[in-house]
């Protein structure tokens, strides 16, 4: 099943009351973070990490400086 799939399911479940439904929320299935999620969220990053042709052992820290100075980068030449 892929990853519209499972959130969809994961938002509206069959027979679920709507007191249940309504808990159903992006913030709870982020922090539920089912392992059809964290799947695709390494795809993603790796995605990017590829497209931006960097390799993937860096620390977080080493991505988001990296990640702002292309920021920085980008403003200074507006």
């Amino acid at each position: 099943m892929d990853a519209k799939l499972r959130r969809d399911a994961w938002f509206n479940p069959p027979g679920l009351p709507k007191a249940e439904l309504k808990k159903r929320t992006l913030t709870n299935l982020y922090n539920a973070r089912p392992a059809w999620l964290a799947a695709a969220h390494q795809r993603l990053d790796a995605a990017v990490l590829d497209a931006y042709g960097w390799p993937h052992d860096r620390s977080d820290e080493e991505l988001l400086a990296r990640l702002l100075a292309l920021n920085l980068e980008r403003v200074g030449r507006q």
